[in-house]
């Protein structure tokens, strides 16, 4: 494996659950812009190759699959790379930040045979593959409620690890990042106002986890009947809708020490809720409550499947499908879907008050 980005989410997460397993992957040559990180990071982990560049990367190495792990902006550039080469890829979500982008790759993963794998974490948490097997016990659904507001990732990670930071990053790469993100929300929702690219940035980061994993537990909606931004598209909330019953989503990001993201379906005579905590503390577990109705009784169990992190799930499952020339359920098309809906969700904030100043 070539790990493609070495910043934080590599250096508190997938180095560490890598290493835990050697008999499934070796890390043999990393990628990242920042000469520092190359040299301290690779260094920690013994990796001899380095590289500044994706394309040396991809070209010098003899690999079988890469972990594209850089800033969504560039995703689609080594995804594409990477298949275009013949290596399987598993890519950090958002897999992409526009439709063109999503094109692109699912023609070159045809093209080559190769496997793209998203790295929806959260689907592969034991809890929530034990929910999907269990709602359909739950009969017909009255409601859904997605919630997923939490303080910034850095306040719970600096209590825990040391993250390497660099300061070697030139400005006028991190101001074509910043052009390139503006240039490719333009491209998948046309001219908007920075307050609905904000949102959109922040459904396809943080979001794509919620509705993802809506999707998979009880299908995508029919529609969106509601939906608002507020605090410059740093809070969202939107009412959804399926049949015969409604999800609300809520969603955002403030200064607290908090982590409360969960996914709660109704039944008539159950409920059944997947709890997650912060992802960047390894093996802080995602928790199934059940309550049901019984006679005169409310009957409560918690269920706590294992407590292997879900990354290290998620890369287990990787190298199952790799290896047996299977197909994730966290594919291109599968994130196409997210795409979908989060343009359909910042349409309809468009028509709040407002939106378009």
């Amino acid at each position: 494996m070539g790990i493609i980005g070495l910043g934080e989410v590599a250096q508190v997460v997938h180095l560490p659950a890598l290493r835990s397993l050697p008999d499934l992957f070796q890390v043999t040559a990393v990628c990242d812009i920042s000469p520092g990180l190359l040299d301290r990071v690779g260094g920690a982990y013994g990796v001899q190759r380095r590289h500044a560049d994706v394309t040396e990367l991809l070209d010098e190495n003899d690999l079988d699959c890469v972990l594209v792990l850089n800033s969504d902006e560039y995703h689609a550039e080594a995804v594409v790379a990477a298949l275009d080469r013949g290596i399987h890829v598993l890519v950090e979500k958002p897999m992409c930040l526009s439709p063109r982008e999503a094109e692109a790759i699912i023609a070159a993963r045809d093209r080559s045979g190769a496997t793209v794998m998203v790295g929806y974490m959260r689907r592969f948490a034991p809890a929530f593959v034990e929910a999907t097997r269990q709602i359909d016990a739950l009969g017909p659904l009255n409601y859904v409620r997605v919630h997923d507001v939490i303080g910034r990732n850095q306040l719970m990670i600096d209590q825990t690890v040391l993250v390497d930071r660099p300061s070697d990053v030139p400005r006028s790469a991190i101001e074509a990042r910043w052009a390139k993100g503006r240039a490719l929300v333009a491209d998948a929702l046309g001219d908007v106002p920075d307050v609905l690219a904000g949102a959109y940035r922040l459904l396809c980061g943080l979001g794509s986890h919620d509705l993802s994993a809506m999707r998979e537990l009880i299908g995508r909606p029919r529609g969106v009947a509601a939906a608002r931004q507020w605090r410059d598209g740093r809070f969202i909330t939107a009412l959804l809708e399926y049949d015969d019953f409604l999800v609300t989503y809520e969603t955002g990001v403030d200064e607290q020490l908090r982590f409360d993201a969960h996914i709660e379906v109704y039944g008539e005579r159950a409920t059944m809720r997947v709890q997650y905590d912060t992802p960047y503390i390894r093996h802080l577990p995602t928790v199934l409550v059940t309550e049901e109705t019984r006679g005169d009784g409310l009957h409560r169990t918690v269920s706590r499947p294992h407590l292997k992190d879900p990354y290290t799930h998620e890369l287990e499952y990787f190298h199952s499908v790799v290896t047996q020339n299977g197909r994730p359920k966290t594919d291109p098309e599968d994130f196409v879907e997210d795409l979908d809906l989060f343009a359909e969700l910042i349409r309809v904030m468009g028509k709040q008050p407002g939106a378009r100043a």
